[in-house]
Parts: C-alpha cells; structure tokens; sequence
C-alpha cells in the first residue's frame, strides 16, 4: 500500500514549503534515511529525508510548487504499484466536471463513499466552480464564458492555476516547463512579464465600446511605450523576485514593526579587560572566543537573573522561556539567518564559541538544519566588524528583546584620576517590546550585561 509523503513542517514558523528539486525521480528507488527532496523553507533551504524505504510511484507535487503543511507532495509504494489517490492535478483540473456531477467514484472504486465524504465533495465541487466563472468573468470583462473553463483542463499546478487567475494568464496559450509538459509557476510569472499580460489591460472590448459600468474605457499604451515610461530617468528597471526566506523575513519584520511598541536603550562599555583576556586565551587555543562570543555568554547569563528579558508578550499574557536560547544573526547569500544556540547560559565560553563557529559555517555553506534554526529567546546583532558605532534593529518577534554590538574602538576616556586615557570601548543597544519590558527593566538587563563584559572573568565561571 503507497505511503504519502506530505510537505514537512521543517522550521517552527513554517507555514508552506516550495519544492525545489527532486533528488530521487519518479520510479526511483527510495532509502529510508537518504536524501529525497530539497524544500525552501521561511528561514532556508532544507534538503528533506525520506521516512520509508520503496519506490517513489508519484511525484504529485512538481519543482516549483508552493504547498502548505501537510499536503501531498508525493506517494511511495512497491515497485510496479500505482498510485491509489488522485494527485492535485488531477483534483484541480476536472473541477468544472466534477461541479456537475450527482455522485463520483472514491479511490476503491465502489461508488460516492459515505455521506459526509460526498457532501464535502459537493461542497468543494461548488466553491471551485463558481471560483472558475468569477475567474472567467474577469478575463472576459464581465461577459460570457469564452473558452468554457479549458484553463481548468490544462496539465498545471494548483500555485500555477491560482497565479494564472489572479494575473490574468490563459494557460490554455502556455507552455509548460514543468515535467511532462506541466505549466509551474515560473511559467505565469514569464507569461504575465510578456505575452502574458492581464487580459483586462491586454485587449479592448470586442465592440469597442464602453465597459458595461458606462465609464470611458483607456486604450492602453503599446508595450515598448509603457517600458519606456516606465525606466524614464531611472533606466532600465530590473525586477528581482524575492526568496521564500527574504519573503518571510519581510513579513515579520513588518509585522513586528507594526504591532510591538519598542524602545531602544544605548549604552558604552569598557572592553579593555575583554581585549586582555582574549590575548591570553588566545595563548592557550586558537582560534580563541571572539568579542561576540563574550556577549553572547554575558547575555545568556544575564537573561537567566532577568527571566521577562528571556520571555514574550502574546495575546495579552506573558511568557518566559526555561530554557535561555540565544540567537546570532548571521548575513547569509542575500538574506539574514538566525541560528540558536541552545542553553547558552548553561555552556562555557569555548563551547559557545565553537558552537557559533560551527552554526556560522553551516549557514554560510547552506547546511543549517531546521533545529538549528527553533527555539530563540533572544537574538544578538553585530555589526562592528564594518565599523557601525551603533544601530536599533527589528526585534524578532515574538521575542522581548534583541541586542545590538557595535564596533570596538580606541575611545577617550576619564580614568579616576581625571586623567584622559585611550580605552577599548564598544557600544551595545537594547531594543525592547514595551509590552513586557519597561525602561528599566531593560536598563537593568543592559547594565548587567556591562558589569559582565567588565570583569569578565566571571564568564569563565
């Protein structure tokens, strides 16, 4: 009996996945274990691995499809054994048909199944059918269906066939990229830059009249005079189409913008005696911590003495962590990562160090795994090695806070003496969701952070 394989849930926040590329082909054999699909996800791309050993008898989700949690990607079964549901193309694309239809056969074969499973057959059957006439309505400007729904007959993927009436696209014109001859979604995004424009901008009226509201219908300019409006003084204009994660990454960070009222709290700290003891650590192994090392571990053992600083605010209530995660924000291809570090407050300062080293490359070479990606407390946000004194960023939410580091610079200072001496100074920034963290608390949380980075021999502890 085939065995489903449904999109994987692959990071905490993960909603829907976007088959990248099949590793194993249709027929393929499949090991349990070995590699079976890469998937981007909202924080990166994930190669998924298969959890049953057969033959892959369906690829039910093509490269380029966008599928949310626990859809059907694909079926694997014995060798020679065909698949026993139907795939989406198949449920998509009689979707007019089946709209007319009393009854229809289950996956057995042996009539309409029970109530409930024909009602909600039905059901479906009648939202995609009026979808389809609203979707025609629209292309043909209000009038008659002109091509009687042959878009919903066309091999395409569920994304593909919701783009295409969303923009416009005929896909009955297309022709596909995707196996066997199937139009994906980089098909409509082609077809809707070129031929393939809204039918609403594309073409007059047949009559050449007014529209049926009586307005005066706009003759759209010719395309090469549109583009060049379009460039002007600019030049040519080149659309560059956003990954999943930089759509992801955009999204929460205007959400967090917009729902949490944060503040940011500024403060300098005297690095020299870190600078000091790095010199001897370095003595003793090397690569030796790094300054942000040092940070992280100072906040990880200030979060555990200021538990809201390690918590969240949802929904009107508060919560705070047990465990002290903390996150590093890394600057990968195009895009920022956050890797954890799990239990910082509970690792020394060589295991933090290795630890982000490790998390760093794994980014970099693009070999994170999602659970090097969950569980976040709070996240520190460095950007001294290009010279930034100091910076406010977006807190990730649901997160309280977020750390900024600034560059460690050679800075005047007032000795006790009154003297003015050249001291290594840093600047770290507290940015915090007002929901949970007043101004001092946050100020506490921060001044602890500094006594920490003073004497930091008692991160050695």
């Amino acid at each position: 009996m085939a065995t489903d394989v449904t999109m994987p849930r692959l990071s905490d926040s993960m909603e829907e996945g976007t088959i990248l590329k099949w590793i194993v082909e249709e027929g393929g054999e499949v090991k349990r274990g070995e590699p079976l699909v890469e998937i981007e996800t909202d924080k990166a791309n994930m190669t998924y691995e298969a959890d049953t050993s057969g033959t892959l008898i369906e690829v039910v989700a093509g490269e380029g499809d966008t599928l949310p949690i626990g859809d059907v990607i694909a079926r694997i079964g014995e060798e020679g054994e065909k698949p026993s549901g139907k795939s989406d193309e198949e449920d998509t694309g009689d979707e007019e048909e089946a709209a007319g239809e009393d009854s229809e056969p289950d996956a057995d074969g042996d009539g309409a199944g029970d109530d409930d499973k024909a009602a909600e057959a039905e059901a479906k059957a009648e939202e995609a059918k009026a979808k389809a006439k609203e979707a025609q309505r629209a292309l043909d400007g209000g009038g008659a269906a002109g091509n009687g729904g042959g878009d919903e007959r066309v091999k395409a993927s569920p994304v593909a066939r919701r783009m295409a009436r969303d923009m416009g696209v005929e896909l009955a014109r297309l022709e596909g990229s995707g196996p066997g001859g199937r139009i994906v979604k980089a098909d409509i995004e082609a077809a809707a830059k070129g031929d393939g424009a809204p039918a609403k901008e594309a073409e007059p009226a047949e009559d050449g009249g007014a529209p049926e509201d009586g307005a005066p219908r706009e003759t759209p300019a010719p395309k090469e005079e549109r583009k060049a409006v379009e460039s002007g003084a600019k030049g040519e204009v080149e659309t560059q189409e956003l990954s999943r994660i930089q759509r992801t990454v955009s999204r929460r960070m205007a959400e967090s913008k917009a729902t949490a009222p944060d503040y940011t709290l500024h403060m300098d700290v005297d690095m020299s005696l870190c600078v000091e003891l790095r010199k001897r650590l370095k003595e003793v192994e090397d690569p030796a911590p790094s300054f942000n090392d040092m940070v992280v571990k100072a906040c990880a053992n200030a979060l555990r003495e200021h538990p809201r600083v390690n918590g969240a605010y949802r929904d009107g209530h508060f919560e705070l962590y047990s465990a002290v995660n903390v996150g590093v924000a890394v600057a990968a291809q195009d895009t920022l990562v956050v890797p954890t570090i799990h239990d910082a407050d509970k690792k020394s300062l060589g295991e933090i160090a290795r630890q982000a080293r490790e998390l760093i490359e794994k980014v970099r070479d693009g070999k994170i795994t999602p659970p090097e990606l969950s569980g976040g407390t709070f996240t520190v946000s460095n950007l001294g090695m290009y010279g930034v004194d100091s910076f406010s960023a977006v807190i990730n939410p649901p997160q309280a806070a977020l750390l900024t580091v600034g560059a460690l610079k050679k800075r005047a200072a007032v000795d006790d003496g009154g003297r003015v001496i050249a001291r290594d100074q840093m600047t770290l920034s507290l940015v915090c969701d007002h929901r949970i963290l007043y101004g001092a608390d946050g100020a506490e949380f921060l001044a602890r952070v500094r006594e920490l980075l003073e004497q930091p021999l008692a991160l050695a502890l």
